[in-house]
């Protein structure tokens, strides 16, 4: 429950964070990743599952402020 709690108040600080605005996001072990590609987070994030593999990941996508994100 701990660990869920640290999880969520640097998710909300990240989304509140202008510098990780389009940005890829990973969040393990009370660490926030982040890379500008996806590439770049599919890279980063199977060397972080290879350091942590007890370890789930939280992944997400901070978009733009200027983004249109559409749901049908």
């Amino acid at each position: 429950m701990v660990m869920a709690n640290v999880k969520k108040n640097l998710l909300l600080q990240v989304y509140d964070n202008p510098t990780y605005k389009g940005r890829h996001i990973i969040i393990m072990k009370g660490k926030v990743y982040a890379t500008k590609t996806g590439k770049a987070k599919t890279q980063l994030l199977n060397k972080l599952l290879k350091k942590y593999p007890k370890e789930i990941p939280t992944i997400t996508y901070i978009p733009k402020v200027d983004s249109l994100i559409l749901l049908s």
